[in-house]
């Protein structure tokens, strides 16, 4: 995707419907960072296609799995920081490496859609995927499940926030 905030969108909503079970905070990350792939092409004027190798499931297994290794020592800050938004998680290493592939692959699925130069199951040179949606649905899609996301936790931060003033009032 060219404006790549727009895969925020179905991140936040993975991260927020399968928030026991997926780490938020990878998940954000997961879904964008594939993108380091074409801003480096675009620097460095690198004969390549923009979505090349790590725009594929291979590459994006390989992305995931760096990422999870290097998140997991951080794991306590980074959920220090989405604690402040009312997200409280105990993140495992399993929580981690599925919020990592689901993040990048959701990542090479959205962008399949949408160019012509990727093969996502490299190494068969071939995109499947090209020309089911078109750029204007796949659009719409995430920034509608990012504001679906958004809504999902807009409504689990004010169900904690009831539930802890009834809990307070039992207590009174």
């Amino acid at each position: 995707m060219p404006f790549t905030p727009y895969h925020f969108g179905p991140a936040v909503f993975i991260g927020i419907l399968l928030f026991p079970f997926i780490d938020f905070t990878t998940i954000m990350i997961a879904s964008v960072i594939l993108d380091l792939e074409p801003l480096v092409i675009i620097l460095f004027d690198l004969p390549m296609p923009l979505h090349a190798f790590f725009h594929t499931y291979l590459g994006a297994t390989i992305v995931a799995l760096s990422l999870s290794i290097c998140i997991y020592p951080f794991r306590k800050h980074l959920n220090a920081i989405v604690s402040l938004f009312g997200l409280e998680q105990d993140s495992s290493f399993r929580h981690i490496i599925a919020a990592s592939i689901i993040g990048t692959y959701s990542h090479v699925l959205l962008d399949s859609f949408l160019y012509a130069e990727m093969n996502p199951f490299y190494p068969f040179l071939e995109n499947p995927f090209l020309g089911v949606m078109t750029a204007g649905f796949v659009y719409n899609l995430c920034f509608s499940l990012g504001f679906v996301g958004f809504f999902v936790y807009l409504l689990r931060v004010l169900l904690k926030i009831r539930v802890r003033r009834r809990e307070g009032d039992a207590f009174d």
